[in-house]
């Protein structure tokens, strides 16, 4: 704000007519008062309780450690028992008439761990070739000690498709995996 009036002083200041130069000044003064006053005017409050006006006072004045003090010790004091609320919460659907209770089917489970249990020691090289190359920035190194360690997950949340075809493509070089 104050550079936009330097700048109307300035470009004022080189013109010639000195009485412009005193109207441009005191309309800036009066815009940037005007502004001031509205960025600062509030609402009046209503008409508030004096104590309660204290209490907000005082407990705003509080740090958050004070404040959580205070919450527990209210809780305590009301006798207010803590809830876990929902954070949102759909509206529940009128229940049907009684109608016969259908047999639940078990949920067919959908999402698949696949966990490298054992292997054949002739087979170990191939495996860990394999899992070398199922994550790409494993070393030998890591992969060696990965297979060593069995029983390891191999792959988290598959598909029961690309689970299958993990557990097949490590039977077949000769290890024993377990779909979990």
């Amino acid at each position: 704000m104050i550079g936009r009036c330097f700048s109307t002083v300035v470009s004022a200041s080189r013109s010639a007519s000195a009485p412009r130069l005193v109207s441009l000044a005191s309309r800036s003064r009066w815009l940037a008062t005007e502004t001031a006053q509205a960025s600062s005017s509030t609402p009046p409050p209503a008409a508030v309780d004096p104590t309660i006006s204290r209490i907000v006072n005082d407990i705003s004045g509080l740090t958050l450690l004070q404040a959580a003090d205070l919450v527990s010790l209210l809780k305590s004091r009301l006798n207010i028992q803590e809830i876990a609320m929902p954070a949102a919460a759909a509206p529940v659907a009128a229940a049907p008439a009684e109608e016969a209770p259908e047999e639940e089917k078990p949920k067919e489970k959908t999402v698949f761990n696949v966990m490298l249990k054992s292997f054949d020691a002739g087979a170990k090289p191939k495996i860990i070739r394999e899992v070398k190359a199922m994550v790409p920035n494993l070393t030998l190194i890591d992969a060696k000690k990965f297979v060593e360690s069995v029983p390891k997950v191999l792959k988290e949340n598959l598909s029961k498709e690309d689970a299958e075809k993990l557990k097949q493509t490590f039977e077949g070089l000769g290890a024993v995996v377990v779909l979990e």
